[in-house]
C-alpha cells in the first residue's frame, strides 16, 4: 500500500515536472515591437519605419540566407545542427577555460541558448540563469525547427547600435537585402552579435574587421569557402557609418499604417522601379512648381485591369517646412473643379439625352439663383456637346446636368466609389459639376481605371459583352487582394455605364490639346493616345489632370496643402505636364477596341449633331450608342418662305405660294444667336420679313439676357454711395433694328445695334416692355430687393 501511494506520487511529481516543463516556453517567445516595412510587388524595400522603441527592428524572417547561415554556425555553434539545444562538449570547455583564466572568458552558449537569453532581455548573465537558459534551449529545440531557430536568431539578434536582426542589418550596413550577401558580408554579420555595444560599423573598424577574417578563414578550413572567395572576401572594405533606408512610398506606407497594418512587412502591388522613377519626375516638377509659391503635388498610377497600384506619391518631398509635406494629399478631398465631367458626358450617352456632338446651350444662365461662368468669361452661344467637354465650359456643363438630374449624377458618382459624397444631392445642386463637391485623387483616378476596365472587359468576360459590376472598384495597394479579387460572378446585361458610353467619352478626351511638347503629339505614328481630363477650382487652389489608355490610369493633382490659390495654378498648366511625363515611362500604344455590338451608325446634323431630318442639307454618319436613337431630331433645321428675290420673308398673305422660295434654314433661339453669330461667320441669320407681309413668325427675334423672367435683383451703389445703376441687356436676330424700351408703362428709350440699358428701379416689382420696328414684343417682370 505505501509502495503504490509513492508511485502516485512520484507520477504525480513527474507529471508536474513535464507539465512545468512543456508551458515553461512563453508564447509568444518574442513580444518586441517591430517597423512597419512596405516592399514592392517583387520583394524589394521601399520605405520603413522604426519601431515604437527606437529599434530598426524588421519583423521576423522566414528563410535565413545560407551564406549567413554558414557563417554563423562556423563562428557560434559548429554543432548546432546536431545537439538538442545543449552542447555538453561546448559547455565543458567553456567551464575549463572560465575557471583556467580565473574569470569568464566563453560563455558556451549554443544558437538555441542565445535564442533563449535574447527573448529574457534584461535577465543578468548569473549561473542559474545559464543553468535556465540550457533548461528552455531544450524545450526550444522541441517547439521548434532548426530552421525557425536559425530565423528567430537572425531576427532577434543585435548588429550595433539600435539596428536589431539580419534583415535591417543589412539594409542599414549595406543597403540592400539579406538574399544579396556576400561571403564577406555575412562573416562580418556573423560576428557582429557577438559584442555589438562594442563594437560596429562606423567605429573598431579594424578589430571588427580582423574579426571578420577569422572566421573567413575558418569557413575555408572547414571547406565551406575555397581559398579564392575567402581572399576575394577579404579585400572587401568594411562598411562606414550606417546607411539611410530607403524612403519610397512613403505616404502610402504611412497611410497603410494608419489602416492598421502596423508592425508588419506589407508586400505592395507597387512596381518598384517605376515608383523610384516617378518621384525623379515629382522632383523635376516640384522645383517648377516652387517658382510660383506652389509647394504640393501627389500622384497614383493604376493597372487598369486589375485596379493595381503601381506608383503612389501622396505629396512632393517637401523639405521645407510649413508646407505639409507629410500630408498624404492623395487620400484628401479637394475641390473636384471640372474633373467630373467625363462622368456626367458619358452618362447623358450611356441614357441617349445626348449624342455626342448634340449642340448645347452657351449663353449667359441664372437657375434656380445659379450662375454659372465659363473659365474664360466668355460665351459661345452653341457648343457641341464633345467640344464642351473638350473645352471644359462650364455652362454647356451645367444644362446637361439639369437634364440629366443633379440627384441621378450624385448617386452615380457614389456608386461609382466617390466617398467624398457626405451631403446629400440638394446641398451640391448643379454645382457637383463644378467643383462644387470635394473629391480625393485617390478614388476619381480608381474611377477612370473602372471605366477603363469595364470597356475592356466587355469583350473579355466569359458571356462575352456583357457586364460585371465589380468591374467598378477602388485602386488595391495589397498583392493578396489581386488574388482574391479572382473570384466569378454573375454576369449582367447593364453596369453603371455602358461600354458604348465610355469609349464615345474617351474618344472625345483623347482630343484634349495636350500642353508644351505634347502639342503636335497627331502628327507622330509613335505617338500615344491618351484620354484625359484637368481640372481646375475656384480660386485657383487645386489643379487636376487624370488620364487613362487600355493598360494605365494616371492621376495627378497640384497645389498647396493648406489651399493656398496661386495664379496659373491650372490643371493644363500645372498638373498636365507632370502627368505627361509620367505616362513618358509606361509602355503600351494600343486603344480601346470599339464595341460595335452596342452601338448603331445613323446620320446626324453636321450643324446641330442632332439625328438627321429631310431638313437637313449637311449630313455626318457616326456611331452612337444605342439608346441614342431615341432622341429627337434636330430642331434648329426650319423650313422659311421667302420672296422671290430671296431677300425677305414672307407669307401666303402678300406673295403666292407660286412665287415664294421654299429654303431650309439653320435656327438658334434669339439669345444663343446673339453670342453664336460673332464666333461663326458662316452662320445667317434669318432675313426680315417684308414690310408689306404680316409678321408670322412662331420664333421669337428677341430675348432679354439680363436679368431673366422673374429675377429678384440687387441694385448697387455708385463709390460715392449714391444709387447706381444695372445694366438691362438684350439679344436681337436683326442687329439693324431699333428697340423702344419702357418701364411700367413709362417709356425710357431705344437702343440699336448694341442692346444694352442702364436703369434704376426702386424696390419692388417691375414690368419690363420690349417693343421694335416690326411690332414685336416682349414683356418680362422682374423684383428689385434693394440697392446694395
Amino acid at each position: 500500500m505505501k509502495w503504490s501511494k509513492r508511485k502516485y506520487i512520484l507520477v504525480f511529481i513527474l507529471a508536474f515536472i513535464l507539465a512545468i516543463y512543456y508551458f515553461c516556453l512563453p508564447d509568444p517567445l518574442f513580444r518586441d515591437p517591430y517597423s512597419t516595412v512596405l516592399e514592392d510587388k517583387s520583394g524589394e524595400l521601399l520605405s520603413a519605419t522604426i519601431a515604437p522603441d527606437g529599434q530598426w527592428r524588421f519583423p521576423e524572417i522566414a528563410e535565413v540566407p545560407e551564406k549567413f547561415s554558414n557563417a554563423l554556425i562556423t563562428y557560434e555553434d559548429k554543432r548546432f545542427l546536431h545537439h538538442p539545444g545543449v552542447d555538453i562538449l561546448s559547455f565543458g570547455r567553456a567551464v575549463q577555460q572560465n575557471l583556467k583564466a580565473g574569470k569568464v572568458v566563453s560563455g558556451g552558449s549554443t544558437i538555441s541558448m542565445q535564442v533563449i537569453r535574447l527573448s529574457r532581455q534584461g535577465k543578468a548573465r548569473t549561473f542559474l540563469e545559464k543553468i535556465m537558459e540550457m533548461f528552455l534551449a531544450t524545450r526550444l529545440e522541441l517547439a521548434y525547427s532548426k530552421k525557425e531557430i536559425l530565423s528567430l536568431y537572425a531576427s532577434h539578434a543585435p548588429f550595433g547600435g539600435n539596428v536589431v536582426g539580419l534583415e535591417a542589418a543589412c539594409w542599414r550596413y549595406f543597403n540592400r537585402g539579406p538574399e544579396e550577401l556576400s561571403w564577406s558580408e555575412a562573416s562580418l554579420l556573423a560576428v557582429l552579435p557577438n559584442s555589438p555595444a562594442l563594437i560596429h560599423p562606423g567605429k573598431n573598424r579594424d578589430q571588427l574587421r580582423r574579426k571578420r577574417d577569422t572566421l573567413l578563414d575558418k569557413l575555408k578550413t572547414v571547406g565551406v569557402i575555397d581559398d579564392f572567395t575567402c581572399e576575394l572576401a577579404k579585400s572587401e572594405p568594411v562598411p562606414e557609418e550606417p546607411h539611410s533606408l530607403p524612403r519610397s512610398a512613403k505616404h502610402l506606407l504611412t497611410r497603410m499604417k494608419k489602416e492598421g497594418y502596423d508592425q508588419q512587412k506589407l508586400r505592395s502591388t507597387v512596381d518598384g522601379t517605376l515608383q523610384k522613377r516617378m518621384e525623379v519626375i515629382m522632383a523635376e516638377h516640384h522645383n517648377r512648381l516652387c517658382a510660383n509659391q506652389v509647394f504640393n503635388a501627389a500622384a497614383i498610377v493604376l493597372d487598369v485591369s486589375t485596379g493595381n497600384v503601381l506608383a503612389y506619391a501622396g505629396n512632393t518631398d517637401n523639405k521645407q517646412p510649413g508646407h505639409g509635406g507629410d500630408v498624404d494629399i492623395a487620400m484628401s478631398s479637394r475641390s473636384t473643379g471640372s474633373i467630373l465631367k467625363p462622368f456626367l458626358y458619358a452618362a447623358m450617352l450611356d441614357e441617349g439625352k445626348i449624342l455626342p456632338k448634340t449642340l448645347m446651350p452657351d449663353v449667359p444662365t441664372l437657375i434656380s439663383g445659379f450662375s454659372p461662368k465659363n473659365f474664360n468669361k466668355g460665351y459661345d452661344g452653341a457648343v457641341h456637346a464633345d467640344r464642351a467637354l473638350i473645352r471644359s465650359l462650364n455652362v454647356p456643363a451645367v444644362y446637361m446636368l439639369k437634364d440629366f438630374r443633379y440627384e441621378k449624377f450624385h448617386s452615380l458618382l457614389r456608386e461609382m466609389g466617390m466617398t467624398t459624397l457626405n451631403q446629400d444631392a440638394d446641398h451640391y445642386g448643379l454645382t457637383l459639376i463644378l467643383g462644387g463637391a470635394e473629391g480625393s485623387l485617390w478614388e476619381i483616378t480608381g474611377m477612370y481605371a473602372s471605366m477603363a476596365r469595364t470597356l475592356n472587359n466587355f469583350f473579355k468576360h466569359p458571356g462575352k459583352n456583357k457586364y460585371d459590376r465589380r468591374d467598378f472598384h477602388k485602386p488595391r495597394y495589397f498583392k493578396e487582394d489581386t488574388v482574391k479579387a479572382g473570384k466569378r460572378f454573375p454576369l449582367e446585361e447593364t453596369s453603371l455605364l455602358s461600354a458604348s458610353a465610355i469609349y464615345l467619352a474617351f474618344d472625345a478626351l483623347k482630343e484634349l490639346y495636350r500642353p508644351g511638347e505634347e502639342s503636335g503629339w497627331r502628327y507622330f505614328s509613335s505617338a500615344r493616345k491618351i484620354a484625359w481630363k484637368t481640372g481646375t477650382s475656384f480660386g485657383f487652389r487645386d489643379g487636376w489632370a487624370i488620364g487613362v489608355t487600355p493598360d494605365y490610369a494616371v492621376g495627378v493633382w497640384v497645389g498647396n496643402a493648406d489651399g493656398e490659390g496661386r495664379p496659373g495654378l491650372t490643371g493644363t498648366d500645372a498638373a498636365a505636364p507632370l502627368m505627361f511625363d509620367i505616362f513618358s515611362q509606361l509602355s503600351g500604344k494600343k486603344w480601346f477596341e470599339k464595341p460595335r455590338i452596342e452601338m448603331e451608325r445613323i446620320a446626324t446634323c453636321r450643324r446641330s449633331g442632332y439625328k438627321a431630318t429631310e431638313l437637313c442639307e449637311e449630313v455626318d454618319t457616326i456611331d452612337i450608342s444605342l439608346l441614342g436613337k431615341e432622341t429627337i431630331g434636330c430642331p434648329y433645321h426650319k423650313k422659311i418662305h421667302l420672296s422671290p428675290d430671296q431677300k425677305f420673308q414672307v407669307n401666303s398673305g402678300c406673295v403666292s405660294l407660286e412665287q415664294m422660295k421654299h429654303v431650309n434654314w439653320f435656327v438658334l433661339p434669339a439669345i444663343q444667336e446673339y453670342y453664336f453669330k460673332p464666333k461663326n461667320l458662316s452662320y445667317r441669320s434669318l432675313p426680315p420679313f417684308r414690310k408689306d407681309c404680316q409678321l408670322s413668325s412662331p420664333m421669337a427675334s428677341m430675348e432679354l439676357i439680363y436679368p431673366k423672367q422673374h429675377s429678384r435683383i440687387f441694385i448697387p451703389r455708385d463709390l460715392n454711395g449714391k444709387p447706381g445703376s444695372s445694366v438691362f441687356e438684350l439679344a436681337h436676330r436683326n442687329p439693324a433694328i431699333t428697340v423702344y424700351w419702357h418701364l411700367d408703362g413709362e417709356y425710357l428709350g431705344s437702343t440699336k445695334k448694341i442692346h444694352h440699358f442702364g436703369l434704376n428701379p426702386p424696390e419692388g416689382l417691375h414690368t419690363l416692355t420690349l417693343v421694335d420696328d416690326n411690332g414685336e414684343q416682349l414683356i418680362r417682370t422682374f423684383e428689385v430687393l434693394s440697392r446694395m
